[in-house]
């Protein structure tokens, strides 16, 4: 079964994906970007489910962090955000993630993603 991180501060949004995904995936969560890279470290996932606006350490840096490490930088990281203004994909994607949804969520899209990314 495929590992998934969730990095999610928002208890609502965490149990929306958690419930979203539990069926498919095993599921690592965290709820800041500190602990988020040390899981990533500790149980090296094969896809990382990134919130952006995150406490101690954001999204934006948090990404960057894990993708500085050798061992995870081919890690896929889908970033998501409440944010839709334009130039935040790109900004996501700068700061190294693979891709970038926004919230709320549209399952069917981030189902799609989930396949792309773990079937590669």
């Amino acid at each position: 079964m495929k590992k998934i991180l969730i990095v999610e501060d928002v208890e609502l949004n965490l149990d929306l994906l958690v419930q979203l995904l539990e069926d498919d995936y095993e599921l690592v969560t965290a709820n800041n970007g500190v602990a988020g890279v040390e899981l990533a470290r500790k149980e090296e996932p094969n896809l990382i489910l990134m919130d952006m606006s995150l406490p101690m350490l954001d999204g934006w840096e948090a990404t960057r962090q894990i993708k500085a490490i050798d061992r995870l930088s081919h890690i896929p990281i889908i970033g998501l955000s409440a944010h839709a203004m334009s130039g935040d994909t790109q900004k996501a994607l700068d700061a190294g993630c693979d891709d970038y949804l926004t919230k709320p969520l549209d399952d069917e899209l981030l189902f799609e993603k989930l396949e792309r990314f773990l079937t590669e």
